[in-house]
């Protein structure tokens, strides 16, 4: 087939668009086919870009310039075109509609609604022939005049659509169409101007009896006839048209059910609801029904209108509902029935919700008859196979367990029992979509893209169900003990089922896809949720001791050797330990039990090559970490009840740290700090000094010693002892200076968990009398005094060093002096970066592969673990050590000289961790006695540096989106600018946070909930427009703003970070940092640049953000307090927003007069808000898709509803010079 030669340029054709050109059917006839021939190019996929293009750009002119569009779209529209060219023929109609309606005579308009309604009536091929895409446009057709006219100049449109209607089946389907898209246009997407809004849904309202009633009508008659013929062959066809318009009704009711008034629903004996439910038994129709009753059954409103839905708790409802639902599940898994089921689960949910809202100690509604059948039908969707279904129960469950009336109904608490049943197979985790094991991996597939999709799913799911697990369990706190227990001794005497996926650690271990390890740990799940729980509902003198305690010693008599399920069994020690305080002798077992764990080791002399042991799984490592952590726990949670046996405990820790080798630094450390946790209890200042010193005095040997001096002090020294400057040939196996590092290590660990753990009584009194408190502030504050200060200050020096040292180890030159092995030793950790770009987690089957880590890896690991802890050190010294740390001679000085030293050649994954847990805690716990000598000398720097910092770096994003070229280079690939980029955006937030939480205090807020997330959280926006009123700057935040250096460094990154592309961050600031920090300086002489340059700060904000609403109103908020307090003062802010596009003049005098004139200041804040609004519209960003969009303009009628006298307010506003605003901003 030869290709269509591309059409002939026709712009000359018409270029007089405005005048009446009347043409003969020939030259209609003749453009046409110069039309179909472009449309037919366009559509081509053989077409070449250049032909497709200039076909393109004829049809557009077309449409633009043509001053007979009309008569050639009603021609490209007729019956016998092909139904691409129809398409475009209706396009061409919809775009004179929406552009040029406003322009054309009276007669053209009427002709064209004629000609429309025409088409409706005979110019579409049947119901069951008809392209959906040409029911689509025609039915927009009729709505954009609808839009335009109705009902002031179209006041029968909803009877000639009646009329329509009753051509046939093709006529009533576009009748729903078009109902339906006003529906959407008007009330759900408000997509047109106000006053035409109103007076549509208005007129809707009116006529909504009429509506519902040609609705359900339609739907019954058409359901009626599709009923009688299906079954007959001759009459499919018919028959099937019927069922067509029955789905076009149910939508169109969709589309209605959500916003008209509760009554048209419940109407005539909730006449709608009876059919919709009748309907879910109805194959073809039934999604649609259980569509319509999801929605009626959802509405929300005044709890009188939705006494009626209870109505579906009747027999007949509920028998349908039931029925249909079991109907659809004994069909198997087909994706359709599936659907339903899913709708009808959501049904029974809403309907739940309803129940419980309407429900109360002061309402008349009583507890339906059929509530037991309902909740019978409601743990169906809970033991059904499929995950899905199983989870979309759980918010009801909880809400009816919650419920004040129906937690106490004896059919809900009856209902416990099985629900926990029900639970205890919920909580296997079985179902991955790649995997056979089980009925629900056949619907996961329905559900779920990949296992790592499905697990992110599952651990939601099983949180949710805890929390429900433990709302039953207030309820009736026994059972689930008595199951829990019973499952445990399950567990116990199971045999070990490893499955046929065996573990790689060794023979008959399991891996976590293992039938008994995910049992263990459901069962572990179970008793944990329900034993807390007990705990917190049942009075001490109820609690089943004796059974608690038979447990435990069950579970501590078990022994295994494998470490997936030791893991379960200490999770299980940990949540019966709280009867060991009613039984303290078996404390020592517990004790023992967690200690062998610390040292777990899965042991095969068969693997051992040469001596050399592979190194430990993961899943070892976490047995041994869990240990740790339980023992820690113990000793946090329950301090006096392990005191009396703290020689035991320290005896055994001795005896573990004897042998260098045994433990890992981080299980060391964990060991000493559940000792100092438990030496808090001497309350006594002196013994327990004693104690840490002597606890220290390995640390402090290692720590003070000349060797380890010179290493900490000089980064080339350092470089060499921890081996970053050796060339290994075996990077696996190969590690001589890994013990080097692992005392650096240890040392670290421990200053860390004993300046986090060591604290005085929290009662005054035993502070006091254990020679704690030193004296008092002037404020009357008690001064405490820490017994590990003396230790950690004695090796304070070297930590500063060590950190000075690390600083600088990013200066090129040392980097250079890095070994080959380890040139990548300082870069982020793959896990870091991983977790940065929001990339998942890999499903864990590596978990029982033992962890090979490079030895690039562990120096990598070893870095980055040694730079956060020195600072978390320097963070928590601050709250631990308070003013004996405050007062340390120079420490202002001391902290420049290490931690703040070459900044500049830090990475911004180094420097957002050292701004976080360091400068954040150690400004929020520091005495404001010491602002002046510590925390403004720092922060002074600090912030003027920071400022610069993240300038530069936003210059670079800047100019990389700006210039978007495809030259970048292949050492710095895409991802790797992501990655950058999303550094700076985080970095960009911690600096911000950390500035707000220094100047503002925000009344009733907690600071440490600002700490900034890693993810990508501009979705989560809020729309919060106004600040806090109680936004005030902070006793810092003054101190700061003191100095001219640091006050300027302050306002000048707020106002330009509002420009950065962080939205989140500029929502933030804007709300919270930008207002109170020009507050604070406005009394003072300003100058007149430097007020512009603040207010163009905000305008800049606005248009790279406003595209995102909430940035958008808190820009604009914050745009309008600043004009309104400094316009008086500075006439250059006019000259500002005269610069803005496309500003009315006018109406910015009018604004200014105003504002100036105090006399006229009685508009109410919003009117002035929105005058505001409307004058710096120029500047508000837009989003792309709406950059280019062509504005659509519609015309307000001649007003449906009198006038009430407008009050003075409105007077002043709207009447000033005759000019209301309402024509200044007509377009």
């Amino acid at each position: 087939m030869r290709r269509a030669p591309p059409p002939p340029h026709a712009g000359g054709r018409w270029r007089g668009a405005g005048a009446a050109i009347i043409m003969s059917a020939e030259q209609v006839s003749g453009l046409c086919e110069q039309l179909v021939k472009a449309v037919t190019v366009i559509m081509d996929p053989a077409s070449t870009q250049r032909y497709r293009l200039e076909a393109l750009k004829f049809c557009e002119e077309f449409k633009e310039k043509c001053p007979i569009c009309v008569p050639c779209g009603l021609k490209l529209a007729e019956k016998t075109q092909t139904a691409i060219v129809r398409h475009f023929g209706l396009q061409i109609l919809e775009h004179v509609v929406k552009f040029r309606w406003n322009n054309m005579p009276r007669l053209e308009k009427v002709y064209l609604k004629n000609n429309v309604m025409g088409l409706i009536s005979n110019g579409t091929q049947s119901i069951l022939e008809e392209e959906s895409h040409i029911k689509d446009v025609l039915s927009r057709i009729v709505v954009e005049m609808i839009k335009r006219e109705w009902p002031q100049h179209w006041p029968d449109m909803l009877k000639e659509l009646d009329t329509l209607s009753k051509q046939g089946e093709t006529q009533t389907e576009l009748v729903m169409f078009i109902l339906l898209r006003l529906a959407e246009d008007v009330v759900t997407f408000q997509t047109l101007p106000t006053q035409r809004r109103r007076d549509i849904q208005q007129t809707l309202t009116q006529n909504m009896e009429k509506i519902f009633s040609f609705l359900l009508t339609a739907l019954q008659q058409n359901v009626n006839k599709y009923r009688r013929m299906k079954t007959d062959l001759a009459q499919e066809p018919k028959a099937q048209a019927n069922c067509r318009v029955g789905i076009a009704a149910l939508n169109t009711l969709a589309g209605y059910i959500d916003w008209v008034a509760l009554s048209h629903i419940t109407a005539d004996n909730c006449k709608l609801l009876e059919m919709l439910c009748l309907l879910l038994n109805e194959p073809e129709l039934q999604i649609g029904a259980a569509e319509c009753l999801l929605i009626a059954v959802s509405r929300k409103g005044k709890l009188e209108d939705r006494k009626p839905l209870m109505v579906l708790f009747g027999d007949v409802a509920m028998h349908y509902i039931l029925s249909a639902a079991q109907t659809a599940d004994g069909e198997g898994l087909v994706e359709k029935h599936y659907v339903f089921l899913k709708r009808l689960c959501q049904v029974l949910c809403a309907l739940g919700s309803q129940l419980c809202a309407l429900l109360g100690s002061d309402s008349d509604v009583e507890t339906p008859a059929n509530f037991g059948k309902y909740l019978d039908s409601f743990l169906a969707f809970t033991t059904h196979p499929s995950q899905f279904l199983r989870s979309s129960t759980q918010i009801t469950w909880g809400a009816l367990f919650r419920h004040e009336v129906l937690s106490r109904d004896p059919l809900l608490l009856a209902m416990i029992p099985k629900y926990l049943r029900a639970s205890m197979t919920n909580l296997v985790k079985v179902g991955f979509p790649s995997k056979a094991d089980s009925p629900s991996c056949e619907y996961s597939r329905f559900d779920f893209d990949s296992d790592e999709d499905f697990n992110a799913f599952f651990n939601s799911f099983r949180a949710q169900q805890g929390e429900v697990m433990r709302m039953a369990c207030r309820l009736d706190p026994r059972t689930g003990f008595q199951m829990a227990g019973e499952w445990l001794k399950y567990q116990l005497t199971a045999p070990v089922d490893t499955g046929p996926m065996n573990s790689k650690t060794g023979e008959g271990l399991c891996s976590i896809f293992s039938p008994s390890f995910v049992q263990w740990d459901a069962m572990t799940f179970f008793s944990e949720s329900v034993i807390s729980q007990m705990f917190r509902t049942l009075d001490k003198d109820e609690i089943p001791v004796n059974d608690g305690i038979d447990l435990l010693q069950l579970v501590l008599n078990f022994e295994t050797k494998d470490p997936l399920i030791l893991s379960c069994v200490l999770t299980n020690v940990s949540a019966l330990f709280p009867f060991v305080t009613y039984r303290p002798e078996y404390l020592p077992q517990v004790l023992s039990k967690l200690f062998a764990s610390v040292t777990f080791e899965v042991v095969e002399e068969s693997k051992f090559v040469m001596s050399v042991q592979a190194p430990r799984t993961r899943a070892v490592k976490n047995v041994r970490r869990h240990a740790c952590s339980s023992i820690i726990k113990m000793c946090r949670d329950y301090p006096q009840l392990v005191l009396p046996n703290f020689e035991m405990l320290y005896n055994h820790v001795k005896q573990l740290l004897s042998n260098e080798l045994l433990l890992t630094q981080m299980e060391k450390c964990a060991l000493m700090e559940a000792l100092v946790l438990i030496s808090n209890q001497f309350k006594d200042y002196e013994r327990q000094k004693a104690f840490l010193e002597e606890l220290m005095a390995p640390v402090a040997g290692l720590w003070l010693s000349a060797e380890m001096q010179r290493v900490l002090s000089d980064p080339e020294a350092f470089i060499s002892y921890v081996g970053a400057d050796n060339k290994i040939a075996d990077p696996v196996l190969e590690d001589p200076s890994g013990l080097n590092r692992s005392r650096i290590s240890f040392c670290v660990y421990t200053i860390l968990g004993v300046v986090k753990r060591a604290r005085w009584p929290a009662a005054m009194e035993e502070a006091k009398a254990g020679g704690f408190l030193v004296g008092f502030m002037p404020s009357g504050t008690p001064i405490y005094r820490n017994p590990c200060t003396e230790q950690v200050l004695k090796l304070f020096d070297n930590l500063l060093a060590l950190i000075r040292t690390h600083n600088n180890l990013y200066m090129p030159e040392m980097v250079a002096k890095l070994g080959e092995t380890f040139a990548k030793a300082l870069d982020m950790l793959e896990v870091e970066k991983n977790a940065i770009l929001g990339l998942p987690q890999p499903l864990l089957e590596l978990y029982d592969s033992p962890v090979y880590k490079t030895v690039l890896e562990r120096m990598q690991g070893f870095f980055c673990t040694l730079y956060d802890n020195c600072f978390h050190i320097l963070g928590n010294a601050g709250p631990s050590m308070q003013q004996d740390f405050y007062t340390v001679e120079g420490l202002a000085a001391q902290l420049l000289s290490s931690a703040f030293i070459n900044l500049n050649n830090i990475p911004d994954y180094r420097l957002r961790p050292m701004l976080r847990v360091f400068v954040k805690p150690l400004v929020l716990s520091c005495p404001p006695e010491y602002y002046e000598t510590l925390v403004c000398p720092m922060l002074g720097p600090l912030f003027t540096y920071l400022h610069m910092r993240l300038s530069q770096k936003w210059q670079v994003i800047n100019q990389r989106s700006m210039l978007c070229e495809d030259d970048a280079a292949d050492d710095n690939p895409e991802s790797q600018e992501m990655l950058e980029e999303q550094l700076v955006r985080l970095l960009t937030r911690e600096v911000m946070d950390l500035i707000t939480v220094c100047c503002v205090s925000k009344k009733g807020a907690e600071h440490n909930s600002t700490v900034a997330v890693d993810g990508d959280d501009d979705e989560a926006m809020a729309t919060e427009v106004a600040p806090p009123a109680s936004a005030e700057l902070t006793e810092l935040g003054k101190c700061l703003t003191q100095q001219e250096d640091v006050c300027t460094a302050l306002l000048v990154t707020a106002y330009t970070s509002l420009s950065w592309k962080d939205t989140l961050s500029c929502q933030r600031t804007t709300t919270q940092l930008c207002w109170p920090l020009l507050k604070q300086v406005l009394s003072g002489n300003l100058l007149p640049d430097a007020v512009s340059w603040f207010f163009t700060g905000v305008l800049k904000g606005l248009q790279t953000h406003g595209q995102h609403d909430g940035c958008m109103a808190a820009l604009v908020h914050l745009a309008f307090q600043i004009y309104e307090a400094l316009r008086p003062r500075y006439a250059e802010l006019k000259a500002v927003m005269e610069q803005i596009p496309d500003i009315q003049k006018d109406s910015l005098e009018q604004f200014d007069s105003k504002l100036l004139n105090p006399a006229l200041q009685k508009v109410a804040d919003k009117r002035r808000k929105d005058h505001f609004k409307r004058l710096i519209t120029g500047c508000i960003g837009k989003p792309l898709g709406e950059q280019f969009r062509k504005d659509v303009h519609i015309r307000n009628l001649p007003s449906l509803f009198k006038k009430v006298k407008p009050s003075l307010e409105t007077d002043v506003l709207d009447n000033e010079d005759g000019e209301g605003l309402n024509t200044l901003f007509e377009p």
